[in-house]
């Protein structure tokens, strides 16, 4: 599979090949037996290992570069807020009820949360505090190209904005 230059590398391709592997050797074990809940709670287990999995190589590459340059922090801001947010209902939801089964109950959602929170730390401090972004000094020349429209008007364009 590409897309120009790129292509998927052979650590994506296993690590694709193993999940769905897993996922169809889960579900035929759960099958006969219909064990839904364990099967749901593998699923989650799944879904923790490819978070851990998602967020390390951006936090990799903004370590081996020094830098977070073409990288957008909006969605890990989001995400973040999501986090939290998710954790923060755990923990209002087990006042309420004054039983901490939402924690142990469903592991999966709390290591999501956590694993979530902890890469998302680790991406906004490289962005903000480690490696910030360079700011960079308008000068002159600068300030006239900006300035500048970016589309130029066509004399069609032009008589059209006259005649009305």
């Amino acid at each position: 599979m590409q897309n120009g230059s790129q292509k998927l590398s052979k650590y994506a391709i296993a690590i694709f090949a193993c999940v769905w592997f897993s996922a169809a050797v889960c579900f035929l074990i759960a099958l006969p037996s219909q064990s839904w809940l364990w099967l749901i709670s593998i699923f989650n287990s799944i879904q923790v290992c490819m978070t851990l999995i998602k967020y390390f190589p951006q936090a990799l590459m903004n370590f081996m570069r020094k830098s977070t340059d073409g990288f957008s922090i909006g969605s890990i801001l989001l995400d973040f807020s999501g986090g939290v947010f998710n954790y923060s209902q755990m923990v209002v939801q087990s006042i309420d009820q004054d039983s901490w089964v939402n924690f142990y109950g469903n592991i999966g959602k709390v290591m999501i949360s956590l694993v979530t929170i902890f890469y998302d730390s680790i991406l906004m401090c490289q962005h903000y505090v480690l490696y910030p972004h360079k700011k960079v000094l308008i000068t002159s020349e600068n300030s006239e190209e900006i300035k500048k429209p970016l589309i130029s008007s066509s004399p069609l364009d032009e008589q059209i904005h006259d005649s009305v």
